[in-house]
């Protein structure tokens, strides 16, 4: 299985609901906090070209965000970024 990351902030509602997605389907993954780290959300923006929360990676492959996580799970792309 692939490697998940998802970069969340702490007062973000759409990052707690993609982590209880992520869970529910028993998919671990990394969580990394930038609510404190302008920089991180600098480095995060260059590389996704996102400002927004959560962002999710999947290895080396952006997924998105929340909305892009469940249409990603409901058509069968996760499993397949996955590997799985």
């Amino acid at each position: 299985m692939r490697n998940v990351v998802l970069y969340s902030s702490t007062s973000c509602p759409l990052c707690a609901q993609a982590k209880a997605l992520l869970s529910a389907r028993e998919i671990p993954f990394e969580e990394i906090n930038l609510s404190m780290d302008a920089e991180g959300r600098d480095a995060l923006n260059e590389r996704t070209g996102m400002m927004t929360f959560p962002q999710i990676l999947v290895g080396d492959e952006l997924v998105g965000g929340f909305q892009e996580l469940i249409a990603a799970d409901q058509s069968g792309k996760l499993d397949q970024l996955l590997g799985v």
